[in-house]
């Protein structure tokens, strides 16, 4: 299966600002890009990428003072194939966890794991280990949450979201990798593409997506609190501890969304 997808963002600064953006293909699909990917920036300022303590590739820019629109427009192979279940996947044991998914049990800035960890024992600590375990966490953030553009917010944490009960993909995302964290499950926050392929079609805007993946039988599986149901054609942009780590752009100074358009379908 082949996936067209990219985006068009704008953003408006008052003065020269520098910034950071995620927006390129995670390595771990660069090999199945079958066309150029490259960003393109409206004002040809110099651009440079690095890879990041999490392995995301990370853009460098300045923003002149006005409007700068960023845009890439791309084709990726797909295996066509929907997330894999498998539902004997065992935990692994924390002291057999490899050194560098550690890090993925720890609380971080939108997932107060230890903030949740009371309420997360109370709901799941009587659920069978494993797949099973992580399933249940999905299924009851599918249900408390209400999903609409108009409860975004940039600030929510997943404590928030079990407050609130009302948020995006983000805050799907960000308590279920909590809630798995506090049962010592590694998950970790991942941002991207997600088409409306092989499902009915959405009256809304295209946007980006989040899920989250949890660690499991010595590998990381995809998991989808939002949506809920395996899903086809994710394609991976940028993950880490949350949504802090992945920000789409940051900019170092003043800057106003003015723009923004993102695309995926199959070709």
């Amino acid at each position: 299966m082949l996936i067209r997808a990219g985006y068009d963002i704008s953003l408006k600064c008052d003065i020269a600002t520098p910034m950071m953006a995620l927006l390129s293909v995670h390595p771990s699909r660069a090999g199945d890009i079958r066309s150029l990917s490259a960003i393109v920036s409206s004002h040809g300022a110099p651009m440079w990428s690095f890879s990041d303590q999490f392995g995301n590739v990370c853009t460098r820019t300045m923003v002149p003072a006005g409007t700068l629109t960023l845009s890439t427009n791309f084709v990726i192979e797909d295996s066509g194939l929907a997330d894999p279940v498998v539902p004997g996947a065992p935990e692994v044991p924390v002291e057999s966890l490899p050194d560098d998914v550690l890090t993925y049990l720890l609380p971080s800035r939108y997932c107060e794991s230890d903030r949740l960890s009371a309420l997360a024992w109370s709901l799941f600590g009587g659920t069978a280990r494993g797949w099973s375990r992580v399933q249940s966490i999905v299924q009851y953030v599918h249900d408390h949450i209400t999903f609409g553009y108009e409860h975004a917010s940039a600030t929510r944490s997943a404590w928030d979201a079990y407050q609130q009960r009302a948020g995006v993909c983000r805050d799907f995302a960000h308590l279920a990798v909590a809630f798995c964290r506090c049962m010592n499950i590694p998950a970790r926050y991942c941002t991207g593409y997600l088409g409306d392929i092989c499902v009915p079609p959405v009256d809304s805007p295209m946007d980006f997506s989040a899920w989250f993946e949890a660690y499991l039988d010595g590998r990381w599986y995809t998991f989808d609190a939002r949506h809920n149901t395996p899903r086809v054609g994710r394609v991976l942009m940028a993950l880490g501890r949350d949504a802090a780590d992945v920000a789409l752009t940051t900019t170092f100074g003043p800057s106003t969304l003015v723009g923004f358009r993102v695309f995926t379908d199959q070709v």
